[in-house]
């Protein structure tokens, strides 16, 4: 006799245990996403990783998070089981927070790309290990039939902690890390990784507090590892083998189970639909990467409160929450009427072109970006700056014997030419200075006479002092790789102290100093502020603002008595507002409701209830896949422009999405078939309210 929906409810109460596994799940959740949002400027910034490195290191991590299931799903239906594999491999990955907080204090001095990189994989082996077992856990907790109502609810806070976990880690975070300052920084990572590492280490509590409250299976065996071996027995006994089956796997009937076989069958129709599915997941991901060292590259500023590059990617989970009921009820009904998108493998189509899209915006945002770039010295060119140290004016010509420019240089400013014509590698002008009614020259007066030479894309500075011309020296000026304001300064001493230095006074507080008579120091990052200068303890500027993406010089001089400076800008902040960001992700972002949420419908209606833990690990390695992808187009570096890049990844995507229809139009769908005892056909069945619709990876 079938059980009532009222005896359902009301014959066993509500498993207490799974609280524990969804505060788990939160806990993890947050310290996951927190750490991973900030990952891409930890890697530029404390690393010292070009940005195309730091995305190839980024992407190689997330393959890994999305392999390590595999292994994970292993352990825990073979040998451990779920308890002990979650438990296990949680003390490995918070291991990992661990040690990635603890690599990034400077004062202790460790080695920290070593430590950084073996925290990176501790961390992708510990979450993605536990990544097929914690719902599946959390689903044995309940007997059916007489609690699946109890399990649809389970589910549904289950993936609100993900949701939640994940959306206000990735606010917080780079909040973390760049309002704060420690041990001299201008920025806080030891900070941003302790908080994932401490809620890590929580989670693990939690999780092993409620472990008298559990059920606990006993491991029966891992489906995905009987399917290898089945296939291997039939591949090798087909190659043995003279005489003729009706399929290929039909030689592996001597070992194996008849229904064992007929289920592969049907799962294999369905795999091979996964194969074009990686290229959605190389351009998704690159929201953490690609996308995030895009928006260091724009202006974050709103009504005086500035967004962190990383922080934006908090747009797409946003939104995802925003969609789901949008689609549901209102963009759904009309593409299947209008459009005929009434099929799940349709809509994935419309998904994976929507990303390729994504990424077509992404690359015209970027055509708009690049003229806010800081110029580099390119080939047949070469770039001269010259700085004056002196506070007085000064008039100035320089060029070749027939063609020379006249300047007015201000006191203690610049003058640059970016784009100097250059014949046989290098070009000589002669520079020609002269000083009139100074008080701070002997007799009031100098004049400067010097040839200069200029190597083909090279940048070259020299600074007048009341010396005369300085030595020559190699200039590079580019934007930070976290869009922080870059400050250097140019300082001549006559002062008798051994070293001077300039302090920034303000909501934030740096300092430079300068151990040399004559120094052009490093660049160094500031915050995005308004400050007040003092050179040695004197007031020299009020109220300077560095803004986001500026690179700026003080130029100025010391002396005894006196001392004198003033900012001047080497390449201007930056323009173009993160806001022009928000269509791409507004894109992918639905792109993503129609591809992945839906994928994730189709491919478990249409596989054996026996089969769907193997299709999860195919889904979770499609997305592994997806970011060796982006490595490998990464490290090929095929493009000097990344505008050219993004249009790579558009059109990838473009080609791919045509061979998956093609793919999907010889597809015959089969009917679902219900099976209430099983837990996972409850779990990954699509129901209105409790699918992971914000990270639909962590199914």
């Amino acid at each position: 006799m079938a059980v009532s929906e009222v005896d359902r409810d009301q014959k066993l109460k509500y498993p207490k245990s799974v609280f524990f596994i969804i505060c788990n799940e939160f806990c993890e959740r947050f310290s996951y996403y927190g750490m991973r949002t900030v990952l891409s400027f930890y890697l530029v910034d404390i690393l010292l990783y070009t940005q195309t490195m730091a995305t190839v290191i980024y992407h190689t991590f997330t393959m890994f998070a999305y392999f390590f299931p595999l292994l994970g799903a292993m352990l825990a239906d073979s040998y451990l089981g779920k308890y002990r594999t979650i438990l296990y491999l949680s003390v490995v990955y918070a291991a990992g927070q661990l040690l990635l907080a603890v690599s990034s204090v400077p004062p202790l001095g460790l080695p920290v790309r070593e430590f950084s990189i073996l925290g990176l994989l501790m961390i992708a082996l510990g979450t993605g290990g536990i990544k097929p077992c914690v719902a599946a856990f959390g689903g044995d907790q309940f007997k059916l039939p007489q609690q699946e109502h109890y399990l649809a609810v389970f589910f549904s806070l289950f993936y609100f902690s993900i949701n939640s976990g994940s959306l206000i880690s990735t606010a917080i975070t780079p909040v973390l890390r760049k309002e704060v300052t420690c041990y001299g920084m201008t920025t806080c990572y030891p900070l941003a990784f302790l908080v994932p590492a401490v809620l890590m280490t929580v989670s693990i509590v939690i999780f092993f507090a409620g472990k008298r409250l559990y059920k606990i299976r006993q491991p029966e065996g891992n489906v995905v590892v009987k399917v290898v071996l089945c296939i291997s027995h039939a591949i090798g006994r087909k190659i043995k083998s003279k005489g003729k089956r009706e399929h290929w796997l039909d030689y592996s009937d001597d070992k194996y189970d008849r229904h064992l076989i007929e289920d592969i069958k049907s799962v294999l129709k369905v795999l091979v639909l996964f194969v074009p599915l990686p290229f959605f997941w190389a351009l998704f991901d690159q929201q953490g990467s690609r996308w995030t060292f895009q928006a260091s590259r724009m202006d974050g500023e709103v009504f005086g409160y500035l967004i962190k590059p990383d922080q934006f990617q908090v747009i797409n989970p946003l939104f995802i929450v925003i969609f789901i009921p949008v689609f549901q009820w209102a963009i759904y009904p009309i593409l299947e009427k209008f459009l005929y998108l009434n099929t799940p493998l349709r809509k994935m189509t419309a998904g994976g072109i929507l990303a390729g899209l994504s990424f077509i915006i992404s690359a015209i945002v970027e055509l708009n970006i690049e003229p806010t770039y800081a110029v580099q010295p390119s080939q047949g060119l070469a770039q001269i700056r010259i700085f004056n140290t002196i506070n007085c004016p000064a008039s100035l010509t320089l060029g070749s014997s027939t063609n020379k420019t006249s300047y007015s240089l201000e006191a203690l400013n610049m003058i640059q030419d970016l784009y100097v014509p250059v014949n046989n590698s290098s070009t000589v002008l002669t520079l020609d200075a002269k000083y009139t009614d100074c008080k701070q020259l002997p007799g009031g007066t100098l004049t400067v006479s010097e040839n200069l030479t200029l190597v083909e894309k090279t940048a070259t500075s020299w600074a007048l002092t009341i010396e005369g011309l300085s030595p020559p020296f190699a200039d590079s000026v580019e934007k930070s790789g976290t869009g922080d304001p870059f400050v250097r300064a140019l300082i001549y001493k006559t002062t008798s102290k051994i070293n001077s230095t300039i302090n920034f006074n303000g909501e934030k507080e740096n300092q430079i100093n300068i151990t040399k008579k004559l120094q052009f120091t490093e660049f160094d990052k500031i915050n995005h502020n308004p400050y007040n200068i003092t050179l040695d303890g004197k007031p020299v500027e009020d109220n300077v603002f560095f803004r986001f993406g500026g690179v700026y010089n003080i130029i100025g001089y010391a002396s005894d008595t006196d001392a004198a400076a003033k900012t001047v800008t080497l390449a201007d902040p930056n323009s173009v507002h993160m806001f022009w960001l928000m269509p791409q992700y507004v894109v992918i972002t639905m792109g993503e409701i129609m591809f992945s949420i839906t994928g994730l419908e189709f491919a478990f209606t249409q596989a054996p209830v026996t089969m769907k833990s193997l299709l999860q690990a195919s889904w979770l390695l499609s997305v592994a896949f997806g970011n060796l992808i982006v490595v490998i187009i990464a490290e090929a570096a095929f493009f000097d422009r990344q505008v050219f890049e993004f249009f790579l990844f558009a059109g990838l995507m473009f080609v791919d999405m045509i061979i998956f229809a093609i793919m999907a139009r010889c597809y015959k769908y089969v009917e679902p078939v219900s099976n209430n005892e099983s837990v996972e056909d409850i779990h990954l069945q699509t129901k209105n309210g409790i699918g992971n619709e914000n990270y639909s990876e962590d199914l």
